[in-house]
């Protein structure tokens, strides 16, 4: 006798409905989609849940905001310790909480797409490279690791995730050169697989989910297992040490004050992000 499925769970920052073996999670955190510790949290119990679901072959992330996938980290995420105390405590040895939440995506049974029609930027962009693949709109899919203009690197895996997908030189470009990427890009990269018209994207990549969810039983599993996530431990680590070495400095905070006193996290000034943080006096005395 079959166990009875429980309940889905109910959640603030997801949306989560469940259809013909796919699983639509959008993404939905006012008013820039910034990755807090709140949306973290729930992702991550999503991931578990998901996980013991036989009948979910495919997750589906999309957003909320057609303007933003994941703009970024919140920057105000410190005013939620308690969450990321405990994100922390139940991050896998050798992972950092950003990393955590990567790596579970990377680690689901089932196939993960992401369906990118806006920004994404930092753990955002990170989010989309962990997914097993990732789709954007030409018109308005864009990608960015901005962290070198706050005086940081990625801390969310970005280092070890791009550097599977395109040459160190592009990399490096993608890191330091902390420019937005648009989706055409992108896709010559290897930073996503496709870059669509925005009017084709919601059909290709719903076709393509409902495919690869009728799958025959043990396909899905079967493939992902002999198509392993590349990981290297000491990547991870060193990524964390040099994360934290930047993270805590005076001057990261001071970057961190201005960029939302003159607009970050607000959807006007994450529309043009890269140009304010280079605006900012904090980032101009450390040039």
């Amino acid at each position: 006798m079959d166990t009875p499925l429980s309940p889905l769970p109910i959640f603030q920052l997801l949306h989560l409905a469940i259809a013909d073996g796919v699983a639509t999670v959008r993404l939905d955190n006012a008013p820039v989609n910034a990755l807090s510790g709140k949306m973290m949290q729930e992702l991550q119990l999503l991931f578990t849940d998901l996980a013991a679901r036989k009948e979910v072959k495919v997750i589906l992330f999309e957003s909320a905001n057609p303007d933003f996938f994941i703009a970024h980290v919140d920057i105000n995420i410190l005013e939620e310790q308690a969450i990321l105390d405990e994100l922390g405590s139940a991050a896998p040895e050798g992972l950092n909480l950003f990393q955590a939440v990567g790596e579970m995506l990377r680690a689901q049974p089932q196939v993960t797409i992401v369906k990118l029609k806006g920004i994404a930027r930092g753990g955002g962009a990170e989010f989309v490279a962990a997914a097993d693949m990732s789709f954007a709109g030409r018109e308005k899919g864009k990608l960015a690791q901005c962290e070198a203009l706050m005086g940081i690197i990625p801390g969310g895996g970005a280092t070890q995730y791009l550097s599977s997908k395109m040459t160190r030189g592009r990399t490096l470009e993608v890191i330091l050169g902390a420019d937005l990427f648009d989706a055409t890009t992108a896709e010559r990269y290897g930073w996503i697989n496709r870059a669509l018209p925005d009017a084709e994207l919601d059909a290709f990549v719903n076709h393509l989910a409902l495919n690869i969810a009728a799958l025959p039983e043990g396909v899905i599993e079967t493939t992902k297992k002999v198509l392993p996530a590349v990981r290297d431990a000491g990547g991870f680590q060193a990524e964390t040490e040099g994360w934290a070495a930047l993270a805590f400095a005076p001057k990261t905070a001071q970057i961190m004050k201005e960029a939302l006193q003159n607009g970050a996290q607000t959807v006007a000034g994450e529309r043009r992000l890269e140009e304010l943080l280079r605006s900012l006096d904090a980032v101009k005395q450390q040039g």
